[in-house]
């Protein structure tokens, strides 16, 4: 069944929908867990280990294998920081992302409608994760992307993988309310995060984080916030293993926004449960600059439900974290990533996290997701002769 988070009004789910007929609010999946946890013992470390959780048609699965993604204890980091530290690395997915995980069921469900053709507005992750699904599942794809506002890496994957990329002049938001009314036209099956099954498999992150913890809750889940489907996902996730009796605690939700792309942090500081669109968002960190993310009353409703918070973080912090984690645990991620380990920092210092707690920070997309950042915030190679008096100098002078 779906059913609106606001009004309550209820939907088949079978019906291709995207928000309330009613009152025009986004619209969840409504789920009852009803096995064992032991069900899952044994079985392939993917995210379809828990296909009784996800409300679609297991014979019509399209699966690149994502999800069982590295979950790394950071005891350096952690020690640095005072608090006890995992680290879970949705870069390890199939195109790169975390957007496979809901790709792989968004996907599914539209084999399931018999639909041919889907699309999607994209900062990049998604078009990437989209143009790759649509070409295990033969199916037409239709990206639109901001224009001049797209990394590299997330560029050439969509392109390369088949999908049919128009470049819009105008912002992410734009590009979303120009793919939903083709959408609501049915030219297409849409398949951003808007879309309730998009989020059935990303919550599946709260799924791992609990089973990786041995069936424990951490204090605190630290991730990025876009588009803000995500951490939603993750308290629906483990807040559906809570309901079934898998775990005895739940975790505050914690969401990390870039300074110049922050609406659900301007509303989480007032206490509102709607945001207030940034006009013309700003940000290095490319795959959360969205001005008018479409699950705000989601995120919100996560962070208010889960005595949670929210913060921001500079340019600067983020890219400082960025190369903290590289070199202090050895994980590379792209600046959206980074935001989680910004955000945590600075929740340390201004007091917000208590010394000790368990803590786990999502990082969603992989460093080669934007090389050129990377590039850039590194110092150039040496050039050297191939000698080797010289090459033994400048070793001993380090």
């Amino acid at each position: 069944m779906i059913r609106c988070v606001s009004c309550g009004a209820e939907y088949d789910d079978d019906e291709v929908i995207y928000t309330c007929e009613k009152c025009g609010s986004v619209l969840e999946l409504v789920s009852d867990i009803d096995v064992s946890k032991d069900i899952f013992d044994g079985r392939r470390d993917t995210l379809w280990k828990f296909k009784e959780c996800i409300p679609v048609d297991e014979s019509k699965i399209v699966s690149l294998d994502e999800g069982g993604t590295p979950f790394c204890k950071c005891d350096k980091l952690g020690e640095e920081l005072g608090v006890n530290l995992y680290v879970k690395v949705e870069g390890s997915n199939p195109t790169g992302s975390f957007k496979d995980r809901g790709m792989t069921v968004g996907m599914t469900k539209a084999m399931e409608l018999g639909v041919s053709t889907v699309g999607c507005a994209s900062t990049g992750n998604t078009s990437a994760s989209l143009a790759a699904y649509a070409a295990r599942a033969g199916s037409r794809c239709i990206v639109f992307l901001p224009s001049g506002k797209v990394a590299l890496g997330k560029l050439a994957q969509a392109m390369f993988h088949g999908a049919e990329v128009m470049s819009i002049n105008g912002n992410f938001d734009e590009a979303l309310e120009a793919m939903t009314a083709l959408a609501l036209e049915k030219h297409l099956y849409l398949l951003n995060s808007i879309n309730p099954y998009r989020l059935e498999g990303q919550k599946t992150i709260g799924y791992e984080i609990l089973r990786d913890l041995d069936w424990q809750s951490p204090d605190r889940i630290i991730l990025p916030v876009g588009n803000a489907g995500n951490i939603s996902a993750i308290w629906k996730g483990v807040s559906e293993f809570y309901n079934a009796g898998f775990v005895k605690d739940l975790p505050m939700m914690t969401g990390i926004q870039a300074e110049g792309a922050c609406p659900v942090t301007n509303a989480f500081r007032k206490g509102d449960r709607r945001v207030v669109p940034v006009e013309n968002p700003e940000t290095i960190a490319t795959a959360i600059r969205i001005g008018a993310p479409v699950s705000d009353i989601k995120a919100l409703n996560a962070i208010y439900d889960s005595n949670g918070y929210s913060e921001t973080v500079s340019d600067e912090e983020i890219l400082d974290a960025q190369k903290l984690l590289a070199r202090t645990e050895g994980i590379g991620v792209e600046p959206a990533s980074a935001a989680s380990i910004a955000g945590l920092k600075k929740l340390v210092d201004q007091g917000v996290i208590d010394k000790g707690e368990t803590i786990t920070c999502v990082v969603t997309g992989h460093l080669l997701k934007d090389p050129n950042t990377a590039i850039d915030a590194c110092t150039k190679p040496t050039e050297v002769d191939a000698d080797i008096d010289t090459l033994r100098k400048l070793l001993m002078n380090k």
